[in-house]
């Protein structure tokens, strides 16, 4: 079994290391674009454009599905991209998890990139889903470039000033860009409960698209598996290893011992 997922940088970490864990078993082709990132401020034709070379090299390795690790991407490119690979190789988009944040009840906060926060896209998840919730949108400017690079102080800092627009009785927190999955500890230590306040429940999207991957190719969970699973890296197609800014994550170093161990 192979996996295949593909970004503009490392916001991929969180669902392939979902993928490794609920399938130690499985080959992982990562497919980035440093040459090309960020994607989010590029326009939808040139964002699609990039997605299509990205997911291309991807698909050389002969995967048996495609994980598009990126909201942004999956808003902008998924109907190009589908068109491209499938039915060949299916594709498996990220959609931020709003429908699970809302059931709960109480109030809701998503966490995303500026060009995502306001948008139609979203907007539109949010009638759709949590019609019933009162949500509050938080644009996270430099959130998604700090974690990129690892840039600690960055991350820091706009994680702050999200959380100062975060409604201290939120609820659920729903993390819409991929990256922000890599720092959630962060994110979690900058928004304390009061006393007798329940925790704070976080949303992110690796662990279902991880799992919707492997039902698209009619394949079973199996964590006990043995972890025979090869990992290979591609930079705007080029072969290449894990960054060290994605070792910096616990995630990636999850897979970089996988791989070291091949």
């Amino acid at each position: 079994m192979k996996i295949a997922l593909m970004d503009s940088g490392i916001g991929l970490l969180p669902a392939a290391a979902a993928v490794r864990r609920l399938r130690p078993d499985a080959d992982l082709v990562i497919s980035s674009d440093p040459d090309g990132m960020p994607w989010g401020p590029r326009t939808p034709e040139d964002l699609t454009e990039r997605a299509l070379a990205v997911a291309r090299a991807a698909a050389a390795h002969r995967p048996d599905a495609l994980v598009v690790g990126c909201n942004t991407a999956s808003v902008h490119a998924l109907p190009a991209l589908r068109a491209a690979l499938e039915p060949l190789v299916p594709v498996i988009g990220t959609v931020p998890a709003i429908k699970p944040a809302a059931a709960g009840g109480g109030k809701v906060a998503i966490w995303a990139t500026p060009a995502t926060t306001g948008s139609p896209y979203q907007r539109g998840l949010i009638r759709e889903f949590a019609a019933g919730a009162e949500v509050t949108e938080v644009p996270c400017p430099g959130l998604a470039d700090a974690v990129e690079h690892d840039d600690a102080e960055g991350v820091r800092r706009a994680v702050a000033a999200a959380a100062a627009l975060t409604p201290p009785d939120t609820r659920a927190l729903v993390l819409g860009c991929t990256h922000y999955e890599l720092v959630e500890e962060q994110i979690r230590a900058a928004l304390p409960r009061a006393a007798g306040q329940p925790p704070l429940v976080f949303h992110g999207s690796a662990e279902a698209v991880a799992a919707q991957a492997l039902r698209r190719i009619g394949a079973e969970a199996d964590p006990g598996a043995a972890p025979t699973g090869t990992l290979t890296v591609l930079h705007s197609g080029r072969p290449g290893t894990l960054t060290p800014a994605a070792l910096a994550y616990a995630e990636g170093r999850a897979l970089g011992a996988t791989a070291a161990a091949h």
